[in-house]
C-alpha cells in the first residue's frame, strides 16, 4: 500500500532525458508534474498490476492543486490553509507553505517559494544613488565607521535590523567600479545609513574608503536589502558573532534596546583581544538597558591588560559546547555571523541539538553556497573571468564575488555565465519553474527567454532563463 505524499519536484534532468530543455516548465504548466509516494504496507508489485484508490487524504488536496500552490500564480488562500494541515508533506514543502502564509498575512514579501525572503517592502530605489558621507570615525585600530546620509526623500528607506547596502566604488580610473556590501549597524533613522569597515591587509575597498573618502563626499549606494533580519515575537534571541561579523547583530541589539524589549537576549562574541574588539563599550551599555540580557565574550589571545570576567568571559574560541554549558534555551532564535568556518561550526552544532532550521539564521559575507543537483564534479576555486575572448555585451557584475564581465551571446542565460565564471549558484529546473536560482537584482534590467511560469518581483531575477538588456549588478 502506498500513500501519495507530494508532487514531484521538476528538475532540468527531465529535459535532458526528453531532449527538450523546457520539459520541466511544460510539465508544471500542463498540471502533470508527477508525484512522490511512500510505502505504508510492504508487498510485491509488478507491471500490469491494477492500481486501486482506497482512501482520500485528510484535506482532499490533489497533486495538481499542491503543485500549483508552489509553482503557479493565482494562489488560493483556502487551499494553502488546507496544505498547512497536511503532515505528509516534506519539511521543505511545509516551510515553503508557511512562508507563503506569512506573506499573505502581510508580514513580508517572499520570493523563491520561501527560500529567499526579502523582509518588508521592496527596495526603496532601483539601482544606485549617491549618498553623502556625513561622518567618519575609528572604532579600533582595524575598524572604522562611516555614516551615509540621504539628501532627498526618495533616498530614505525603512530598514530592517540586519540588512545590508551595496557600495559602488570607482577605485581605479579607467576600470569598472568595484562593488562591496556592508551590513548596516543601525536602522532606526530612515535618513542615515551607518556601516563599519574592517581594513584587511589586501582589502582594496577598505583601503580606498579609508584613504580617499572624506566627509562631504558622495558614494553610489544600492538600497537596503537582505533576509538576515531580526524576527518579531517573544522568543529568546541569541546573537552569535565573531570579528567584523558583529555589524548586523549590533543593529539587532540596538533595535531591541530601542524597543525596550523584555525578550531574553544572549550576546556571544569572539575576538582575539580587546584591541580587536569593536563596539565593546557600546554593547555593554546596550545590554545594561535590557532587563533580560546575558553576555559571553571570548578572547583567543587576551592581552596582559585584558581582565577575565570584566573585559571577557572565556579564554579561547567560542564553540557549541559553550552554548550547552550556558543552558541557552532551545526555543530561541539564533543569529550567526562571522568567518565561514565559525558560522558553519555553529550551524552544524545547533542542528545536532535538533534546533529547527527555521530558528537558525545565518549571514554570509561573500559568495553563498552552491546548490547544483546532479553535478558530480562541482567547481572549486575562486570566481574568475571565463576562458576565451571577452564578451561585447552589457557588463554583468557579481557583487559578492567581486567580479565583472561583459555578457556574451554564447551563453543562453545568466546562470550559464555565472557557472563559466565559477560564481557559486543555485539551480534545479533551469527553465523558470522552481525559483531555486532566484537572485537579487541590485541594478539593471533583464529579459526572459524562455518566459518563466511566474516572474519574480522587479528587485529579483531568475538567472536560469534571463539575459541582460543593460548593465546589471547581481547579489552573487
Amino acid at each position: 500500500m502506498f500513500e501519495v505524499t507530494q508532487p514531484r519536484v521538476t528538475c532540468y534532468r527531465v529535459g535532458v532525458r526528453m531532449e527538450n530543455p523546457e520539459m520541466a516548465a511544460l510539465l508544471v504548466a500542463h498540471h502533470r508534474p508527477g508525484f512522490y509516494m511512500r510505502v505504508l504496507e510492504e508487498g510485491e508489485v509488478e507491471a500490469g498490476d491494477e492500481i486501486v484508490k482506497v482512501a482520500d487524504g485528510p484535506e482532499r488536496l490533489t497533486v495538481t492543486e499542491a503543485d500549483a500552490l508552489l509553482y503557479l500564480p493565482g494562489r488560493d488562500r483556502s487551499q494553502l490553509e488546507r496544505a498547512l494541515r497536511i503532515d505528509a508533506f516534506s519539511p521543505g514543502w511545509k516551510a515553503s507553505f508557511r512562508d507563503m502564509a506569512e506573506e499573505m498575512q502581510g508580514t513580508g514579501w517572499t520570493e523563491n517559494k520561501g527560500v529567499i525572503v526579502n523582509t518588508g517592502s521592496p527596495a526603496a530605489w532601483p539601482g544606485f544613488r549617491p549618498l553623502r558621507v556625513a561622518s567618519i570615525h575609528p572604532e579600533n585600530r582595524d575598524v572604522f565607521s562611516l555614516e551615509l546620509e540621504a539628501g532627498a526623500a526618495g533616498e530614505m528607506a525603512t530598514k530592517a535590523p540586519g540588512q545590508f547596502i551595496t557600495l559602488r566604488l570607482p577605485v581605479e580610473t579607467g576600470s569598472s567600479p568595484i562593488l562591496r556590501s556592508y551590513s548596516l549597524t543601525a536602522t532606526a533613522d530612515p535618513r542615515h545609513y551607518p556601516i563599519s569597515i574592517k581594513q584587511e591587509l589586501h582589502g582594496v575597498a577598505g583601503r580606498y574608503l579609508h584613504e580617499h573618502i572624506q566627509v562631504g563626499d558622495t558614494i553610489e549606494v544600492a538600497a537596503p536589502r537582505g533576509d538576515f533580519v531580526l524576527r518579531a515575537g517573544a522568543r529568546p534571541v541569541v546573537l552569535i558573532s565573531a570579528a567584523i561579523g558583529v555589524t548586523p547583530v549590533l543593529a539587532m541589539l540596538r533595535a531591541l534596546t530601542n524597543q525596550a524589549s523584555t525578550r531574553s537576549v544572549w550576546w556571544l562574541y569572539s575576538a582575539r583581544n580587546s584591541e580587536q574588539h569593536p563596539f565593546a563599550r557600546e554593547v555593554e551599555a546596550l545590554l545594561r538597558v535590557l532587563p533580560n540580557s546575558h553576555r559571553v565574550i571570548a578572547y583567543s589571545q587576551p592581552l596582559p591588560t585584558d581582565r577575565l570576567r570584566v573585559d571577557f568571559d572565556i579564554e579561547g574560541h567560542l564553540d557549541i559546547n559553550d552554548l550547552g554549558r550556558l543552558e541557552i534555551p532551545h526555543d530561541a532564535d539564533f543569529y550567526l555571523c562571522g568567518p565561514a568556518s565559525f558560522t558553519r561550526d555553529f550551524n552544524d552544532g545547533l542542528a545536532s541539538w535538533s534546533i529547527s532550521p527555521g530558528q537558525i539564521h545565518v549571514e554570509h559575507f561573500g559568495p553563498g553556497q552552491s546548490l547544483m543537483p546532479g553535478v558530480i564534479d562541482q567547481p572549486t576555486g575562486l570566481p574568475r573571468v571565463p576562458p576565451g575572448p571577452p564578451g561585447t555585451g552589457p557588463l554583468v557584475s557579481f557583487a559578492r564575488s567581486g567580479l565583472a564581465v561583459n555578457w556574451d551571446d554564447r551563453y543562453t542565460s545568466l546562470l550559464e555565465l555565472a557557472e563559466a565564471c565559477n560564481v557559486p549558484v543555485r539551480f534545479a529546473c533551469r527553465t523558470g519553474v522552481c525559483h531555486t536560482c532566484i537572485s537579487r537584482l541590485l541594478a539593471g534590467s533583464v529579459r526572459y527567454e524562455p518566459e518563466p511560469l511566474e516572474r519574480p518581483a522587479e528587485d529579483n531575477v531568475l538567472i536560469c532563463c534571463s539575459q541582460p538588456t543593460s548593465e546589471i549588478v547581481l547579489d552573487l
